[in-house]
């Protein structure tokens, strides 16, 4: 299940291979902070996208509820099923049972902190898939699977409820997602997706009687690495998990298509018995060139002490994109993009990548292009200068509008 905040995002989800994408509308989920979140006008086109590339789409409304804002979750819920959304991903009950009178599937969010067999029982009254606590262990997440199984505890729809589990992405201090730093400090509850991510800043430790200050080696105290679990993919898929949760609705539309396409061969690659320890290096190799604060591997799901601290702020990808220009024109025939070169000069072998709301993402080294010469006769060149035009040949379609960026090496302390 992969993320989209925006509409770039959904098209890489889409043309990675997601099986699921999940989103957020408005201001009642926990990205509307963080994300460029669509619009109640935006479901039946996301529905629509979805469904012509035989994805599910799932709308997320998982934030705390209050009362005054009953009004707005019955019109957004409303609007979710004129446009068929296929469930609701919820914690807070007002959310699950207005859903419900509605008759829209309900996934259990994380947020609800389900760990163990007695819960998901009490909640298979509402949900057919429930994404477990991410501080569970290994053994614990098979045990919950193998309940499941024995017990036969069916979901709403009448099928066994199905496991869903966090795989890769940003993690925080808080039990489950719920924290609240934001709220003691700035009155903006990360349960109500304001989250202003104070975990991952740096702080000092100071006797306010003496003035000593404590020495601290890793200035991120709070802030620990991503996760990352495609080390142990094989274990989780063989404990039960049957979806893998993909955390990123704040993060580019590159880093969607690179995480969703990377767990998806990978699960695929399990399930045809293919796994190896080559493939797994191989996978973690193209995870750690999109955003990434280093990763923790397993996670509180090996039981590892949680000492893993990220030691940045930023990403430890080598790799960053530059704004470069974008698409003009492309011509079908000869499959030739003219691009705009307005922030850098562009040589041959360069890498580029061109990302767009229907195009996705195309990542695509330069190995031949043309430019107008004096006499506005376009000639091939191994270089064209900031501020002409570029004729590229690419593998792929593009559109115009789309923005182009060039792959440049990022300098790590």
């Amino acid at each position: 299940m992969a993320p989209a905040g925006s509409f770039e995002s959904l098209a890489a989800a889409l043309r990675a291979g997601a099986d699921s994408v999940y989103f957020g509308v408005g201001k009642l989920n926990m990205r509307a902070h963080a994300a460029a979140n669509f619009q109640k006008k935006d479901l039946p086109k996301i529905v629509r996208l979805c469904h012509a590339c035989h994805t599910r789409a799932y709308l997320t409304c998982n934030i705390v509820m209050y009362d005054d804002e009953a009004k707005a979750l019955d019109e957004l819920l409303l609007e979710a099923k004129k446009a068929g959304v296929d469930a609701v991903i919820a914690a807070d009950m007002a959310v699950v049972r207005k859903a419900r009178q509605l008759d829209i599937p309900i996934h259990l969010s994380v947020q609800a902190n389900v760990c163990n067999t007695e819960a998901v029982k009490f909640y298979a009254a509402y949900a057919d898939v429930m994404v477990l606590a991410r501080e569970l262990r290994l053994s614990q997440i098979r045990r919950i699977a193998e309940s499941i199984r024995s017990e036969k505890i069916c979901g709403p729809s009448g099928n066994l409820v199905r496991l869903e589990l966090f795989a890769h992405g940003a993690l925080c201090i808080g039990i489950s997602g719920r924290c609240g730093m934001s709220l003691a400090a700035h009155n903006k509850s990360a349960n109500r997706g304001e989250c202003y991510q104070l975990c991952r800043r740096r702080y000092r430790a100071v006797d306010i009687e003496t003035g000593f200050e404590l020495e601290v080696d890793n200035q991120y105290i709070m802030s620990p690495r991503d996760l990352c679990t495609i080390r142990v993919l094989d274990q989780l898929l063989a404990a039960g998990i049957s979806v893998l949760k993909l955390e990123g609705r704040g993060r580019s539309e590159t880093y969607v298509s690179t995480v969703t396409a990377v767990y998806k061969e990978a699960s695929r690659a399990w399930e045809r018995g293919e796994w190896s320890t080559e493939k797994v290096k191989a996978w973690e190799e193209r995870l750690r060139l999109v955003f990434n604060r280093d990763f923790w591997h397993g996670g509180y799901y090996l039981g590892e002490p949680w000492n893993i601290w990220s030691g940045s702020a930023g990403s430890r990808s080598p790799e960053k994109r530059e704004h470069l220009g974008r698409v003009l024109r492309f011509f079908a025939q000869p499959s030739v993009a003219e691009v705009s070169v307005e922030a850098a000069d562009l040589c041959n072998d360069s890498e580029i990548e061109i990302t767009g709301p229907t195009t996705g993402v195309l990542r695509h080294k330069i190995k031949s292009m043309r430019c107008d010469n004096a006499d506005g006769e376009a000639q091939e060149t191994t270089f064209v200068p900031k501020g002409a035009k570029a004729l590229i040949p690419l593998p792929k379609k593009v559109r115009r509008g789309d923005k182009v960026f060039l792959i440049a090496k990022r300098r790590l302390s």
